[in-house]
């Protein structure tokens, strides 16, 4: 059956938690805390040894500030061609800027996608329209 790709997809999202953890200086005690799993279970996870629920792995997201979908996509829950790029793991990694800084932003980043994701049509937000709002902030500054 499915018995050999599916514990190298544990394997491979654990792996990718503990980097992300490692990347965002957290220990995996205080990880478990702000996640509010048990410090055993986080490990086992990290080490692709548990499967952890849709549940459990956004609470683990939360806490690393990264996309639920980010980590739903590693673990077989959605697909790949559903996943947007992380750009709060790109904020939060970038070494230029204060953690202040990187919260700020992100919590910016993240009301904006609710707030969008609410107002738009569902095609128009997995569409081409968001790209062409990309373009250069002088052009979103207010109206013309």
């Amino acid at each position: 059956m499915l018995s050999g790709p599916i514990p190298d997809r544990w394997h491979e999202l654990g792996a990718f938690i503990r980097e992300q953890r490692s990347s965002s200086r957290l220990s995996l005690r205080r990880l478990s805390e702000l996640a509010g799993i048990s410090n055993p279970y986080l490990s086992q996870i990290e080490r692709g040894l548990r499967r952890p629920s849709a549940e459990i792995l956004q609470q683990i997201a939360r806490a690393l500030r990264i996309s639920a979908e980010t980590l739903y996509v590693r673990a077989g829950i959605l697909d790949a061609e559903r996943e947007r790029p992380d750009l709060a793991r790109q904020i939060l990694s970038d070494p230029k800027l204060r953690e202040e800084q990187k919260q700020a932003l992100v919590r910016i980043y993240l009301s904006f996608l609710h707030e969008n994701e609410a107002q738009l049509p569902r095609d128009a937000v997995e569409g081409t329209e968001p790209l062409e709002l990309a373009g250069n902030a002088a052009d979103v500054t207010g109206p013309a």
